[in-house]
């Protein structure tokens, strides 16, 4: 059997003669059995090198384990900070947005919520400046300065800037309503309610509505007692002006509704056969003068110290009766008449056992005490 030798310190294969490794040049053992194992020695020069891939390799994994554990950390502090904006507090959001920041440098949400936060403590100073203004009676100067304050977010957003814009529109609302209570308070023109009833309208909140209805109310009262007196008169085309103005105003009022259509009927009964009309109008109030029934009427003074009679009457007839008016006098104390005048009742058409309403404010009468009022007839028409 053929034995293969080799150098016990390089490991190349030697014969048995040669007493000389030909690769390491090392003296061979004389031993031939120490030249029988191939102990080739581990190449040193590769260990370096290896050394520093594994050195590399751990290092970027130690860096690796370690940004992940930043970027988690600033995104707690992240998530922390907009649960702070979330509460107004800004101050605190303010630092945990700079420490998500400095746990991760180009965190961009963090950065841009940065900025809101200092933006957010600008508004919030704002406001408290709005404030002050209020407390003055500077209306315009503070709502400019909420304009301003809505400037420096515009460009953001997002849940927590929406509750801040939120915010600023409430406030808004606030001073608008301030505003238009002290202009009310000032017992404006009709000319000047209407374009108070628009500003009141765009204020969608309880009490911005209470101001609305109450304005609202003040045209309708207004306008129909303008019309009616027109109607009066039997200045149709006037009166018709009127409540179609009026009607811009207060579209759903039943009280103008009905006028109007009282007067599209007077109009139309007076082109046509009014003295026909006139004449069936003044038989029937004796021969059916138990038709309407009187159910109450009351004069009172309004919030404004305007005198408004107001009453209700009940159809007893057997048919439909239309364009019911009421005429009354207010007497004073010494039962002199101090005013009189016919109202037409609203809805225009009762049916039997209906019952309609009539009301009128009179303007420019002064206020006096212990006023009566007398009803002095009630006419109507059939069809």
């Amino acid at each position: 059997m053929v034995k293969i030798l080799y150098c016990p310190y390089c490991g190349s294969g030697v014969n048995e003669e040669e007493t000389y490794c030909v690769n390491c040049g090392k003296q061979l053992p004389d031993d031939i059995n120490q030249r029988q194992k191939n102990k080739r020695n581990f190449n040193k020069s590769w260990f370096i090198p290896l050394s520093v891939i594994v050195l590399f390799a751990l290092s970027f994994f130690m860096y690796h384990l370690l940004l992940q554990n930043k970027t988690s950390e600033a995104k707690n502090l992240y998530e922390l900070g907009e649960e702070y904006l979330l509460e107004d507090n800004y101050k605190e959001a303010e630092k945990l947005f700079e420490q998500a920041l400095n746990y991760k440098k180009g965190f961009t949400q963090a950065s841009i919520a940065l900025n809101y936060a200092k933006q957010a403590k600008t508004v919030e100073s704002i406001i408290s400046d709005t404030s002050k203004e209020l407390n003055e009676d500077n209306y315009q100067e503070a709502l400019a300065l909420l304009d301003e304050a809505e400037k420096l977010i515009k460009n953001y957003n997002g849940s927590a800037v929406n509750h801040l814009i939120n915010t600023l529109s409430s406030h808004r609302n606030n001073v608008k309503l301030e505003q238009l209570n002290s202009l009310l308070k000032e017992d404006p023109s009709i000319d000047k309610l209407k374009i108070i009833l628009w500003e009141a309208d765009a204020i969608k909140t309880d009490e911005g509505e209470e101001i609305t209805n109450t304005i609202r109310d003040q045209i309708v009262d207004y306008t129909f007692a303008n019309a009616n007196d027109q109607l009066n008169k039997k200045q149709f085309n006037s009166a018709q002006t009127i409540v179609e103005d009026g009607l811009r105003y207060a579209p759903d009022s039943e009280k103008l509704q009905s006028l109007k259509a009282s007067i599209e009927k007077d109009k139309s009964a007076f082109e046509n056969t009014i003295k026909q009309r006139l004449e069936q109008a003044m038989n029937t109030e004796y021969n059916e003068s138990d038709a309407v029934k009187l159910s109450f009427v009351d004069i009172e003074y309004n919030d404004q110290d305007q005198l408004v009679v107001k009453g209700e009457v009940k159809s007893i007839a057997t048919v439909p009766i239309n364009s019911i008016k009421v005429d009354y006098s207010i007497l004073t104390k010494e039962n002199n008449e101090l005013v009189s005048n016919e109202v037409l009742v609203f809805p225009d058409t009762l049916e039997p056992e209906d019952t309609g309403q009539f009301e009128f404010t009179h303007y420019g009468i002064d206020k006096e005490k212990n006023l009566s009022i007398k009803i002095n007839k009630i006419t109507w028409y059939t069809d």
